[in-house]
């Protein structure tokens, strides 16, 4: 498969931290995008005149910071979501290899797709907030941050509020991982060659059209986690969710007889236009980040490129290169402070 694989020359703190300020990057940058397509799920007024028309609309509303709305409460769930998903990913893996330590490209996707769930699971309160500070108004929010939103829904509607429309996410984790696995395996029989690995570019396309192709799948359940996450009656308007339901069927049944079945879809234009300049800052930031590691590590002689230190033996981890350097600064240090032997 195409996959990216873990570099044992960073320490795991070192990969965590390239991975959260790539996280970080891509997430605020294409911030707007992702805004825009919660603002469509749910069906506030902004969106009512199709995707490019809510742009002007929302910053007539409520000006420009109304893009980043929700982007500082996403910044810090990557973090938490990062190491939940990590570890839970290890745990899966142990229990899907077989006895020589093996496992198929179905389980490596199934284990992905099942610590993505824990980890969600973990951290839902967080993007159950994200979304009603979304769909509330700047100029007159409800909620001032983080923590009182956190406090509000608590008090007002219940410990449960916040993890409305959890379910869907276990339901939507079918499609995405069999469409993450079509995807991965099309293009792993389109580019397989033995001589050669597969590159950036390849890994960047394959995480592209994976993403993509995953995500249209299961969109419909993401939908209606937006609106059941944004239906609140503390709210102006109930969260400016288009329909109105008393549950999670009930809201598919009122979404179709509202806006038809392209309805559960609404936002998938956003969402796709987001995922190429997501993938593309990740892998950039992630990229330079690692390469300052390794260059601070000792493995490169610059953090502008891969040039490998000469010298270095590249198979020591990072602990193994210290020691093994801290070793030969003392026998230096013993050679030069040793008297010289005079003979007469």
């Amino acid at each position: 498969m195409a996959t990216l694989k873990r570099d044992t020359r960073l320490t795991s703190l070192q990969t965590s931290m390239c991975a959260g300020l790539a996280g970080v990057l891509s997430r605020t940058v294409t911030a707007p995008l992702d805004v825009v397509k919660v603002l469509t799920q749910v069906g506030t007024f902004h969106s009512k005149e199709g995707f490019l028309r809510t742009f002007p609309l929302l910053y007539q509303a409520e000006g420009i910071k109304a893009f980043w709305k929700g982007n500082f409460t996403a910044c810090i769930r990557l973090f938490p979501y990062r190491s939940v998903q990590l570890a839970a990913y290890h745990k899966f893996i142990l229990l899907l290899i077989d006895d020589v330590g093996q496992i198929s490209p179905w389980k490596a996707i199934a284990a992905g797709g099942l610590a993505g769930i824990v980890a969600t699971i973990v951290t839902y309160p967080t993007d159950v907030i994200k979304t009603r500070l979304i769909v509330q108004n700047r100029q007159d929010p409800s909620y001032r941050g983080i923590v009182h939103a956190l406090c509000s829904m608590y008090y007002q509607e219940g410990f449960r509020s916040l993890y409305r429309g959890v379910s869907l996410t276990i339901l939507g984790a079918v499609p995405f991982s069999v469409g993450s696995f079509a995807t991965y395996i099309s293009l792993d029989k389109l580019w397989r060659d033995p001589s050669t690995r597969f590159t950036l570019l390849q890994n960047f396309v394959t995480g592209c059209l994976a993403a993509g192709v995953a995500q249209t799948l299961s969109f419909p359940f993401e939908t209606v986690k937006r609106k059941m996450q944004a239906q609140s009656p503390s709210l102006p308007h109930c969260g400016g969710v288009d329909v109105h339901f008393t549950g999670v069927l009930d809201c598919f049944k009122q979404i179709v007889k509202t806006h038809g079945v392209q309805g559960l879809w609404s936002g998938l234009t956003a969402n796709l236009l987001k995922i190429v300049p997501y993938f593309g800052l990740m892998f950039s930031t992630f990229e330079f980040c690692k390469r300052v590691c390794l260059y601070r590590n000792g493995y490169i002689v610059s953090p502008l490129n891969y040039q490998l230190a000469p010298g270095v033996d590249q198979s020591l981890q990072p602990k193994e290169l210290k020691e093994l350097r801290k070793f030969l600064r003392t026998e230096n240090a013993e050679t030069r402070k040793s008297p010289l032997k005079v003979e007469h």
